[in-house]
Protein backbone atom coordinates (compact mmCIF):
# COMPACT_ATOMS: atom_id res chain seq x y z
CA UNK A 1 0.00 0.00 0.00
CA UNK A 2 0.93 3.52 -0.27
CA UNK A 3 1.02 6.31 1.60
CA UNK A 4 2.52 9.80 2.51
CA UNK A 5 5.82 9.79 4.15
CA UNK A 6 10.15 10.17 3.08
CA UNK A 7 10.44 6.50 2.55
CA UNK A 8 8.01 5.82 -0.04
CA UNK A 9 9.49 4.48 -2.93
CA UNK A 10 8.05 4.43 -6.26
CA UNK A 11 8.49 2.32 -8.69
CA UNK A 12 8.85 2.18 -13.01
CA UNK A 13 5.14 1.13 -12.92
CA UNK A 14 3.69 3.46 -11.47
CA UNK A 15 5.37 6.82 -13.21
CA UNK A 16 4.17 5.06 -16.27
CA UNK A 17 0.71 4.57 -15.39
CA UNK A 18 1.37 8.06 -13.98
CA UNK A 19 2.24 9.20 -17.97
CA UNK A 20 -0.34 7.22 -19.14
CA UNK A 21 -2.68 9.25 -17.08
CA UNK A 22 -1.45 12.63 -18.35
CA UNK A 23 -1.52 11.83 -21.69
CA UNK A 24 -5.23 10.78 -21.36
CA UNK A 25 -5.77 14.31 -19.63
CA UNK A 26 -3.71 16.28 -22.40
CA UNK A 27 -6.71 14.86 -25.10
CA UNK A 28 -9.18 17.07 -22.91
CA UNK A 29 -7.32 19.95 -24.38
CA UNK A 30 -6.95 18.70 -27.37
CA UNK A 31 -10.85 18.04 -27.49
CA UNK A 32 -11.56 21.89 -25.69
CA UNK A 33 -9.79 23.30 -29.10
CA UNK A 34 -11.67 20.80 -31.64
CA UNK A 35 -15.07 22.17 -29.33
CA UNK A 36 -13.87 25.91 -29.57
CA UNK A 37 -14.03 25.61 -33.14
CA UNK A 38 -17.94 24.67 -33.42
CA UNK A 39 -20.39 27.33 -34.28
CA UNK A 40 -22.57 27.66 -31.87
CA UNK A 41 -24.02 24.76 -29.57
CA UNK A 42 -24.48 22.14 -32.26
CA UNK A 43 -24.34 18.64 -31.16
CA UNK A 44 -20.85 17.99 -32.23
CA UNK A 45 -19.65 20.78 -29.59
CA UNK A 46 -21.86 19.54 -26.74
CA UNK A 47 -20.56 15.74 -27.85
CA UNK A 48 -16.41 17.47 -27.44
CA UNK A 49 -18.08 18.44 -24.36
CA UNK A 50 -19.38 15.93 -23.09
CA UNK A 51 -15.67 13.71 -23.99
CA UNK A 52 -13.89 16.53 -21.64
CA UNK A 53 -15.78 16.53 -18.68
CA UNK A 54 -15.24 12.11 -19.49
CA UNK A 55 -11.76 12.43 -19.78
CA UNK A 56 -11.28 14.89 -16.60
CA UNK A 57 -13.37 12.66 -14.56
CA UNK A 58 -11.12 10.17 -15.47
CA UNK A 59 -7.96 11.77 -14.99
CA UNK A 60 -9.29 12.94 -11.73
CA UNK A 61 -10.30 9.56 -10.30
CA UNK A 62 -7.24 8.12 -11.26
CA UNK A 63 -5.15 11.33 -10.33
CA UNK A 64 -5.85 10.09 -7.14
CA UNK A 65 -5.19 6.14 -6.80
CA UNK A 66 -1.76 7.74 -8.26
CA UNK A 67 -1.00 10.18 -5.39
CA UNK A 68 -1.51 7.28 -2.96
CA UNK A 69 1.29 5.36 -4.49
CA UNK A 70 3.93 8.49 -4.79
CA UNK A 71 4.90 12.02 -3.40
CA UNK A 72 3.08 14.60 -4.07
CA UNK A 73 5.79 16.82 -5.78
CA UNK A 74 6.50 13.82 -8.15
CA UNK A 75 3.41 13.72 -9.08
CA UNK A 76 2.84 17.42 -10.07
CA UNK A 77 6.01 17.75 -11.20
CA UNK A 78 5.62 14.86 -13.88
CA UNK A 79 2.75 16.94 -14.87
CA UNK A 80 4.92 19.20 -16.81
CA UNK A 81 4.97 16.39 -19.46
CA UNK A 82 1.72 17.91 -21.32
CA UNK A 83 3.58 20.07 -22.88
CA UNK A 84 5.28 17.37 -24.85
CA UNK A 85 1.75 15.63 -25.26
CA UNK A 86 0.41 19.23 -26.35
CA UNK A 87 3.44 19.67 -29.05
CA UNK A 88 2.70 16.16 -30.15
CA UNK A 89 -1.28 16.78 -30.47
CA UNK A 90 -0.68 20.01 -32.34
CA UNK A 91 1.58 18.50 -34.41
CA UNK A 92 -0.66 15.38 -35.07
CA UNK A 93 -3.90 16.75 -34.94
CA UNK A 94 -3.73 20.38 -35.93
CA UNK A 95 -1.11 20.16 -38.22
CA UNK A 96 0.88 22.61 -35.97
CA UNK A 97 4.74 23.54 -36.39
CA UNK A 98 6.72 22.80 -34.17
CA UNK A 99 9.98 25.27 -33.70
CA UNK A 100 13.21 24.79 -32.31
CA UNK A 101 12.09 27.20 -29.72
CA UNK A 102 9.17 24.50 -28.63
CA UNK A 103 11.56 21.81 -28.88
CA UNK A 104 14.18 23.41 -26.52
CA UNK A 105 11.38 24.28 -24.12
CA UNK A 106 10.05 20.59 -24.28
CA UNK A 107 13.86 19.12 -23.45
CA UNK A 108 14.50 21.88 -20.11
CA UNK A 109 10.89 20.50 -18.50
CA UNK A 110 11.56 16.76 -19.64
CA UNK A 111 15.26 17.59 -17.98
CA UNK A 112 13.87 19.10 -15.12
CA UNK A 113 11.15 15.92 -14.57
CA UNK A 114 14.45 13.54 -14.62
CA UNK A 115 16.13 15.40 -12.45
CA UNK A 116 13.45 16.06 -10.00
CA UNK A 117 12.82 12.13 -10.17
CA UNK A 118 16.61 11.38 -9.81
CA UNK A 119 16.79 13.48 -6.52
CA UNK A 120 13.78 11.68 -5.26
CA UNK A 121 15.80 8.72 -5.93
CA UNK A 122 19.19 10.04 -4.02
CA UNK A 123 17.12 11.30 -0.83
CA UNK A 124 15.24 8.16 -0.54
CA UNK A 125 18.52 6.00 -0.83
Amino acid sequence: MGGCGNGMKTNVKTYVLLNILLMVYSLSSVCSKLAAGEEGISFRFIVLYGIIIMLLGIYAIFWQQIIKSMPLTAAYANRAITVFWGMLWGLLIFKEKITPGKIIGAVLVIAGIILFALSDKEEGA
